[in-house]
């Protein structure tokens, strides 16, 4: 049996060039959506803060004159939704809005004692896409509470 000599190749036919482009656009596509997330993440912890920063005003607007010793003997401020609401609305007022479209959902006090503050915000992606939305409202709650010592 003689071995047959292999056959040669042909030649190389074709480009990279497409394989290229392919890549290309799925790295930008990569960075596009990684950018508008990293920026939603941003802009949700800067409307939690501001969050935070109101209903920590309003959990402290309590008046003097509300102050109230409990059964347990500990002193407690007593805090109406009213007064958190128009502490609330006062504090966001006061500050310059860092997030576009800022809306003070709703703002409480569930039991009397603490404040809770519901913020809402439009987001917009930095760059724009076809695979990111135009714009959604996210919305953020806090919660603070007073305590006397």
């Amino acid at each position: 049996m003689t071995a047959r000599p292999p056959r040669p190749l042909g030649p190389d036919e074709g480009s990279i060039l497409p394989l290229l482009a392919g890549f290309v656009a799925i790295a930008l596509a990569l960075i596009v959506v990684v950018a508008g997330a990293s920026s939603l993440y941003l802009e949700r912890k800067r409307l939690y803060t501001l969050a935070d920063a109101a209903a920590l005003t309003a959990a402290q607007s309590f008046p003097l004159d509300s102050v109230a010793v409990g059964e347990d003997g500990e002193v407690r401020p007593v805090l109406t939704s009213t007064q958190v609401r128009e502490a609330a609305r006062s504090y966001l007022t006061s500050v310059p809005a860092p997030v576009e479209g800022l809306e003070l959902e709703g703002a409480g006090s569930p039991d009397g004692t603490s404040a809770e503050v519901t913020l809402s915000a439009v987001w917009r992606p930095p760059l724009g896409s076809p695979l990111l939305p135009e714009g959604i409202r996210i919305s953020v709650t806090s919660t603070a509470r007073t305590a006397l010592r």
